[in-house]
């Protein structure tokens, strides 16, 4: 209130005892009820539920102080993080800085080298062509005192030769008159003996006419044999060369010659005991074509079989369509001979070129098997 009542004096002065005297008659009359017992229960049960709830209050009042220091210790922990990852920083952050001050001093290290090295090199160049420009000029030098030397020594040489020639002109023109006067003698007397020999050899051979006609005979019969023995050869070489030899105007023939035989005998001999092969083997035409020239061959192969007279072929067409090669099939197939040549050999020849064709023609008519 706001009246001017004065506080009390002592705290039992507004004590009220009709609350303990009420208390005090509940109890009597609890006493004195049948169902003292059970307000006593559950007086007990309300009491340990108080204390229950008590206790359960105080369990999670210590969860909580848990809770609270299991989040102090988490925070604490974070915090410890973070001042770890930043002291981490700061290490990566020092150690990248002082790499990059180490880079910078190799650097600088690395290019005042270089620049050292490239001042040494400077002067090992200059001194080196100093040296060289010495050497040079010590050269040059030793070359020209060298030749001042070598010309002094010719005119010393020539002045002292020259002046034992004016000193021995006489001697030596008298040696000189000497060797020619003996020479002069020796090439008379020499002639002189030759021409008695000749003159009494020619006069005994004139004289003997049995001489005369011997050696007349011998050198007619030596003529005869040397021309003879020249005809005979060429004309046995031009034999052998059309039996066994091949014209230079044949680029490719299936005939064997000697010399091949010599060189490649397994090829020779794969070739001799090979079979017949197919006239259109390997050979891509058109099927009209094909039947034309498969029935071109079937008459080749039957007209040698019968010895009848053969029909020329002219096979016409662009270059790489298998004409050359068909025509060694076909003379395979019908166990005859080829030879491939080409007319632009013929025209280098000029008039040789008959004479190569008489060759190669009478050469082509040797083969027995046509």
């Amino acid at each position: 209130g706001t009246g001017e009542r004065q506080p009390p004096k002592d705290k039992w002065s507004n004590f009220d005892p009709t609350g303990l005297e009420r208390a005090a008659k509940a109890a009597r009359e609890l006493d004195a009820s049948r169902h003292a017992k059970d307000a006593l229960s559950l007086a007990q049960m309300q009491e340990q539920t108080l204390q229950l709830e008590q206790q359960a209050k105080l369990k999670e009042y210590e969860a909580a102080i848990e809770q609270l220091k299991n989040e102090q210790i988490r925070v604490q922990a974070e915090e410890r993080r973070k001042t770890l990852s930043e002291e981490t920083k700061q290490h990566q952050a020092r150690a990248q800085y002082q790499d990059k001050l180490a880079r910078q001093r190799y650097d600088e290290q690395m290019r005042q080298q270089q620049q050292a090295n490239e001042e040494n090199l400077r002067k090992q160049e200059e001194s080196v062509q100093k040296q060289e420009a010495m050497r040079r000029a010590t050269v040059e030098r030793e070359m020209e005192l060298r030749h001042k030397n070598e010309m002094l020594r010719v005119e010393a040489e020539a002045r002292a030769r020259a002046k034992a020639e004016r000193e021995n002109a006489d001697i030596i023109r008298e040696q000189i008159r000497l060797k020619a006067a003996e020479h002069r003698q020796t090439v008379l007397e020499s002639l002189k003996t030759a021409g008695l020999l000749f003159g009494e050899g020619f006069r005994a051979f004139v004289t003997d006419w049995d001489k005369v006609t011997a050696t007349v005979a011998g050198l007619t019969l030596l003529a005869v044999g040397v021309y003879s023995a020249k005809n005979a050869t060429a004309v046995a070489g031009r034999y052998i060369e059309a039996r066994l030899g091949k014209p230079s105007l044949v680029r490719e023939t299936s005939r064997i010659t000697l010399l091949e035989a010599l060189k490649h005998p397994v090829k020779v001999g794969k070739r001799l005991t090979s079979k017949a092969q197919d006239a259109l083997e390997g050979v891509i035409l058109s099927p009209q074509l094909e039947a034309r020239v498969r029935d071109i061959a079937i008459a080749t192969r039957n007209t040698r079989k019968n010895k009848s007279l053969y029909r020329n072929i002219l096979m016409y067409g662009p270059p790489g369509t298998g004409k050359t090669l068909f025509a060694k099939k076909l003379a395979v197939h019908s166990g005859m001979d080829y030879a491939i040549m080409t007319g632009g050999d013929v025209a280098p020849m000029g008039r040789e070129g008959v004479t190569a064709m008489h060759k190669l023609f009478d050469w082509a008519n040797t083969s027995r098997r046509g």
